[in-house]
């Protein structure tokens, strides 16, 4: 669990050193993870927002090449939802009978399900920018049986744009001084940010909740 937290706070640090020892084989590693936190439900720990910021960051220092990295990310976000929906529409509604388990979590399941409901098709462009809920939103979605055109379109628009806005800003502000010096802060703010609506939703619930029971 340190590790991936030293990881995770760390990524930029971990990754150069990946990129000396190994060299161009950190596009299939950055490729795998990307996949693998948007394609599999047993995978929604894997780091997103932050990874991706970080990989910018490595390509406005030359150690990546941004016309090739940005692409395949978004081919890795894009393909991983796309197994994920499909994995959903093997699943049906059965899943929600499912035990959780260390690998499965259903309390994840229903926040995403009601993130779903409550957004619409949206939600799966929405969903690119709150972890957790964006492994578990394609899921549902195929659960839920939304037309496959249908989910296409809204998956390649949220892999564009989250790929896009956070490598982006990584590859257009990551050598700034200030950012350079609070890497860490910066990396931090990305994941407060990012858990904010599920914060809020969580509140929000309690709240609802709780007039009910006064009421």
């Amino acid at each position: 669990m340190m590790e991936f937290i030293d990881f995770l706070f760390h990524a930029e640090t971990h990754l150069r050193d990946f990129i000396t020892n190994y060299g161009t084989w950190v596009y299939v590693l950055l490729f795998a993870i990307v996949f693998c936190e948007t394609g599999l439900v047993v995978t929604p720990f894997l780091p997103g927002d932050s990874l991706l910021f970080a990989v910018g960051v490595l390509a406005g220092a030359s150690l990546l090449q941004i016309e090739i990295i940005v692409p395949l990310l978004i081919t890795a976000a894009i393909l991983g939802d796309a197994v994920n929906y499909s994995i959903g529409r093997w699943s049906g509604p059965r899943v929600f009978q499912y035990d959780s388990s260390f690998f499965f979590r259903k309390q994840y399941l229903y926040k995403a399900q009601a993130f779903y409901e409550k957004y619409g098709g949206r939600a799966i462009i929405l969903a690119r920018f709150v972890p957790i809920v964006r492994t578990f939103a394609p899921f549902v979605a195929g659960v839920g049986a939304m037309h496959a055109r249908k989910f296409l379109s809204y998956n390649v628009i949220g892999g564009v744009l989250w790929v896009s806005l956070f490598c982006g800003a990584g590859y257009l502000f990551g050598a700034l001084p200030v950012v350079q010096e609070n890497m860490k802060l910066v990396i931090m703010g990305i994941i407060v940010i990012s858990v904010l609506p599920i914060v809020w939703e969580y509140f929000k619930a309690r709240r609802a909740s709780t007039r009910e029971v006064e009421g």
